[in-house]
């Protein structure tokens, strides 16, 4: 289910609200990035650092400078302008109501090839409970259906089973290893690949889902 507005030609998808669908952990909405996200976002990624920065890739600066209330309004900018440019799909992924992470469709090209990359993190408060499941099942259907892509792509280090469990439980399949292929957490790290067409997806991540009695409409 998705709400639209504001769409024009140049970014079609985006921006959009997309849910509610209720499971375990509690009724999971994934809507557009906002400004005054920056105060949740920046108590929460501080917070969870021992959680998060294992598995995502360095930066400049410290923890605490990267992630710093102040550091949100340029990177929510940078997001807000790609989208608008038909260059990535940039959500906030909430639970209850409540700031519970991030999941964004990037280096979205079309043309013959219509391809995109997905990439989520969520708070520790919502790891269990079907939270990034659910929102990565809500992203994708939206980007084959009204984005109009036609190929997903998810990377993840092979450590991180957990992401690897969401991707698995979503319908992606796993492609391969890409051998040192990131810098994360201070070093060039292996990723498996994983990969999801629209004709694979059927009628939808969410349907299956709810088929499989992991998630309901609100």
């Amino acid at each position: 289910m998705s709400q639209l507005y504001g769409v024009e030609g140049r970014h079609p998808g985006w921006p959009a609200k997309l849910g509610p669908l209720r499971v375990p952990a509690g009724v999971v909405v994934v809507r557009p990035v906002r400004l005054r996200d920056g105060g949740e976002w920046s108590r929460t990624r501080l917070r969870d650092r021992e959680h998060l920065e294992e598995w995502e890739p360095s930066g400049t600066g410290t923890w605490a400078e990267r992630n710093s209330v102040w550091s949100w309004p340029p990177q929510w900018s940078a997001l807000r302008s790609l989208a608008r440019r038909g260059q990535c799909l940039p959500f906030t992924i909430t639970v209850d109501g409540r700031f519970a992470g991030q999941i964004t469709v990037g280096n979205v090209i079309r043309a013959s090839l219509r391809s995109a990359w997905v990439g989520y993190w969520v708070s520790t408060s919502a790891v269990r409970g079907g939270v990034a499941t659910a929102a990565v099942a809500l992203v994708v259907d939206h980007a084959f259906g009204v984005s109009g892509l036609h190929r997903i792509e998810a990377t993840v280090r092979p450590e991180n089973t957990a992401s690897v469990r969401v991707l698995t439980k979503a319908g992606f399949r796993q492609e391969g290893l890409l051998q040192r292929y990131l810098d994360v957490a201070g070093d060039w790290r292996d990723h498996l690949l994983f990969g999801l067409t629209a004709e694979e997806a059927g009628p939808g991540l969410t349907a299956r889902l709810i088929a499989a009695g992991l998630a309901d409409y609100e």
